[in-house]
């Protein structure tokens, strides 16, 4: 069963991010995940990433982007951890 992955990201222009995370996500776990994302309606600044339910990533709580590769790194930890659980 494929891992549930989540990003809520704002609906003003932050949509090439998440489908850029999107697709590391899938190269780095090829038919592992169900990635899917949502824009709000409103200017929000989210870019939030939420694995098996938990939230690993919190642009709101400064974390910013996805943007550099220990943040990446960071979500591969927290993906690996939840399939181990799996």
């Amino acid at each position: 069963m494929a891992l549930a992955v989540r990003v809520v990201y704002c609906g003003a222009g932050y949509k090439p991010k998440y489908l850029q995370l999107k697709k590391k996500l899938e190269d780095e776990f090829p038919g592992r995940l169900d990635i899917s994302g949502e824009g709000t309606p409103q200017v929000t600044g989210f870019f939030e990433v939420m694995v098996a339910g938990k939230l690993v990533h919190s642009k709101k709580r400064g974390d910013g982007y996805v943007d550099t590769e220990s943040k990446f790194l960071k979500l591969v930890a927290a993906i690996k951890a939840a399939l181990a659980q799996d």
